[in-house]
């Protein structure tokens, strides 16, 4: 089974750390990276998306910080055994992204709107 993808958007008014930490949190809160899974190292993953290191370093340190990871120096980066529940302060900030996204792309707040529900919908299907 393929890992899922880690992608950013070095256009996107969000900053390429904040797009990784975001996207690997996202992953894990879904369930697509379970607990042991282990992350790219550092080095492949700055490789594989053309930026520096310390980028990924701090996506890295922000999801140690936030529980949702655990690194062990000379094992590597690893989804934590039991990732925390997001608060409401981690939900604000994940819709003030995908805002801040929708907005760089052009998008309307009736586009936005639509979105939201189409996502709402998704979501209560599962």
């Amino acid at each position: 089974m393929a890992e899922p993808a880690v992608e950013i958007d070095l256009r996107s008014p969000v900053p390429p750390f904040e797009q990784i930490r975001a996207r690997i949190a996202d992953l894990v809160a879904a369930g697509e990276l379970p607990a042991g899974t282990r992350l790219p190292s550092v080095r492949a993953l700055a490789g594989d998306l053309g930026i520096a290191p310390n980028t990924v370093v701090r996506a890295y340190r922000e999801l140690e910080a936030a529980g949702v990871v655990r690194t062990a120096r000379g094992k590597g980066t690893v989804v934590a055994d039991a990732p925390p529940a997001p608060d409401d302060a981690a939900v604000g900030a994940a819709v003030e992204r995908a805002v801040a996204l929708a907005r760089a792309a052009g998008w309307d707040a009736a586009r936005l709107r639509r979105a939201v529900d189409d996502a709402q919908r998704v979501c209560s299907d599962r």
